[in-house]
């Protein structure tokens, strides 16, 4: 492997990976190891450990003269703001009294779900890609239009599923915000729904004079979906599906608003649950991990929108709105 091939592959890793020559100057730096430091790695290049990040400087001295592996679990970059932060170190001894400096991600948030989702999202990507094939080649070779209708329909979602892996991984940056049908997004849960055997029977109530919403319509399919599973694992046999103009909401920057109301006629929300429902971790269910509502309500709210529970007298009733893609005045 070439060293552009090497640089370009280090550049992924989350871990800061950086060699120090005998004077303790940083002489090859990854992307990582430049962003720990607040810097560019053109700007890391040739500076001295003990201006950069002096808290490295007595353990990379150390695994010099004693020319063996080190691994600490803990070390403080250097006094400032920036760099007052522990992080795991590994360094291991090189030729000509250089040190190769590894430096870990900090340890997540006990509640903070995404970086297992990342890994999740990263490690589904190839079974995807070869659900995607097997569907493409059941949809040439059924013989029944019906068939492949729902091999067409595996296909597609194989498509959303590894677009939203790739909006985990890449953050927020992800999001394709445009203008579409709010119906468009319904109608293809719709369809899903329909493809399950136990799951609830879906009734729409439209609006069919609404005007266009602006935002990310995968990410409106995926809290629709979410919604209709906790629905379904919650008992509901019944699920309304709503759309209106919510005159008189304003969302973020002024504008106007559209609601889809995703309605079911199952318990409710327990009182306790309520005010902590969008929370991490927070599920009424025994085997439920909470993520679900956590990540529509964020996705939403990234294309400026929004997802809350209402009150209802009977069942759950929740309301997700969107911007409207009219120009505002």
């Amino acid at each position: 492997m070439n060293p552009p091939d090497a640089q370009a592959l280090c550049d992924l890793l989350d871990t800061g990976v950086a060699v120090a020559d005998g004077a303790a100057r940083l002489t090859w730096v990854n992307a990582a190891f430049a962003q720990r430091l607040g810097r560019s790695p053109r700007r890391c290049l040739g500076g001295a450990l003990a201006a950069l990040a002096p808290g490295l400087l007595e353990p990379v001295t150390r695994c010099r003269a004693e020319h063996r592996s080190m691994h600490l679990g803990a070390v403080v970059l250097g006094p400032t703001p920036q760099l007052d932060i522990a992080l795991p170190l590994r360094l291991q001894p090189l030729a000509d009294d250089a040190v190769l400096i590894e430096l870990s991600p900090a340890a997540p948030a006990a509640d903070d779900p995404l970086p297992a989702l990342r890994s999740l999202a990263h490690e589904l990507r190839n079974p995807l890609a070869g659900m995607r094939g097997a569907a493409q080649l059941l949809e040439r070779a059924a013989p029944a239009v019906a068939q492949r209708e729902l091999a067409a329909l595996i296909r597609d979602e194989c498509d959303r599923l590894a677009a939203l892996g790739e909006r985990l991984l890449q953050g927020a940056a992800a999001t394709q915000t445009t203008a579409f049908d709010v119906h468009d997004p319904i109608e293809r849960v719709t369809a899903l729904l329909a493809a399950q055997s136990d799951a609830p029977q879906v009734t729409h109530d439209f609006d069919p004079s609404l005007p266009l919403a602006l935002g990310d319509a995968a990410q409106v399919v995926q809290a629709l979906l979410n919604l209709a599973r906790n629905a379904h694992q919650a008992g509901a046999r019944m699920l309304t599906l709503r759309t209106r103009v919510d005159v008189g909401a304003r969302l973020a920057g002024g504008r106007r608003a559209l609601r889809i109301e995703v309605h079911d006629d199952g318990p409710g929300v327990p009182a306790a649950l309520r005010a902590r429902l969008f929370e991490p971790w927070v599920s009424g269910r025994a085997d439920g991990t909470g993520l679900g509502l956590t990540l529509a309500r964020a996705a939403l709210r990234e294309q400026g929108g929004d997802l809350e529970l209402a009150p209802s007298a009977r069942g759950a009733l929740f309301v997700l709105r969107l911007p409207l893609a009219e120009p505002q005045a």
